[in-house]
């Protein structure tokens, strides 16, 4: 235990853990042993208080967590694990801290017992309510019971009437390589796609190409609002022909001040459903519903959470599921979609502009 991160802390106080996802694509399960979390924050926005023996937090993730010290003093863990939905092989170890009392006993008067991770004599409790890492129910259970403070102090405000409804399928999609690059051999090579369309990385800035009057060289701007093909996005044994994406530099154009609904649909082309952490460059956004299997646009949206929902700026598409976002379009410029991933040539497409038409 001598190179373990070591927190000190003293018994009948309260501190406030202020917690990131810091690793590329993974959503991370969080338990301290023996001790209860109180959320009162994501992503900079208050939450309705939620007692928890575990959290879940999306790459880039933050989440501001109450803990009380109200146990036996002593050592106890506090563990995270990657929570993995995909077939892919990935590693999914354990990372721990330990969470150290200081104090010999109950009492605040009593003297304070300062010691070292590497020399007590205590061996720190390992959290058993920390989720295993392919447990999808309390993924989903967890990201539900998320809600906004929503009261007059803090108040929200969420798109009621949508100007513009984009529903993207995200995929993890196959690109022809007619030729031997980067060390690969003559085949397909993975590449990610959102609408079937797998971003390509223009040579000139977008929003320099824009300001400039260079877009009709860079990029177009016919982002699809709707997916190319209709199938069963989470079905099995789904066609091999729907794994090859096509490329492009597209975007999708709305107006200033516009509310924008966006359905995230995953997808289980080539068998390779996973769980996508989507973010949205310059926007926090609500995330008004999620599911899993295909979204209905005619029965989903009525059971939208629309008086409380997280405020957000980072979310977990589920596994063949989808998750619905709303915001308003009050941030100019071009704002990139995609999902935080360290796989090969894995951005989830680049997709979304808004401008002002008053620029």
């Amino acid at each position: 235990m001598e190179t373990t991160y070591c927190l000190p802390v003293q018994y009948g106080k309260t501190y406030l853990l202020r917690l990131v996802n810091a690793i590329l694509n993974e959503e991370l399960f969080f338990s301290v042993a023996e001790h209860n979390l109180t959320i009162v924050g994501t992503d900079g926005a208050y939450t309705k208080p939620i007692i928890t023996n575990y959290i879940m937090l999306t790459p880039g993730q933050t989440m501001d967590v109450l803990l009380t010290t109200n146990q036996s003093p002593g050592n106890y863990y506090m563990a995270a694990r990657t929570f993995i939905s995909s077939p892919l092989p990935f590693h999914h170890g354990t990372t721990t801290g330990i969470l150290q009392y200081t104090t010999c006993c109950h009492s605040p008067f009593s003297i304070l017992q300062y010691t070292s991770c590497s020399n007590s004599l205590l061996s720190p409790l390992f959290p058993t309510t920390l989720p295993n890492y392919k447990d999808e129910a309390a993924a989903l259970t967890f990201i539900r019971r998320l809600r906004s403070l929503a009261n007059k102090e803090y108040p929200i405000d969420v798109p009621k009437n949508i100007d513009t409804q984009i529903i993207m399928t995200v995929s993890l999609s196959l690109l022809p390589t007619p030729e031997a690059s980067c060390g690969r051999e003559i085949g397909d090579r993975c590449s990610a796609s959102l609408n079937n369309i797998s971003w390509v990385m223009p040579y000139t800035a977008i929003l320099q190409s824009y300001y400039r009057h260079m877009e009709q060289n860079i990029f177009t701007d016919d982002f699809p609002d709707r997916p190319p093909y209709s199938y069963n996005y989470t079905g099995g044994n789904l066609p091999s022909s729907l794994s090859v994406a096509s490329q492009g530099t597209k975007v999708k154009v709305v107006n200033y001040n516009e509310a924008v609904e966006i359905v995230f649909q995953g997808t289980n082309v080539g068998g390779v459903g996973d769980n996508h952490p989507m973010h949205l460059h310059g926007y926090n956004f609500y995330l008004v519903g999620i599911g899993l299997g295909n979204f209905d646009n005619e029965t989903d949206p009525k059971n939208f959470n629309l008086t409380d929902p997280p405020y957000v700026n980072t979310i977990g598409v589920p596994k063949n599921g989808w998750a619905a976002i709303r915001f308003r379009a009050t941030n100019p410029g071009m704002g990139m979609v995609y999902a935080l991933s360290s796989r090969k040539a894995y951005y989830l497409g680049h997709e979304y502009g808004s401008h002002s038409k008053e620029w």
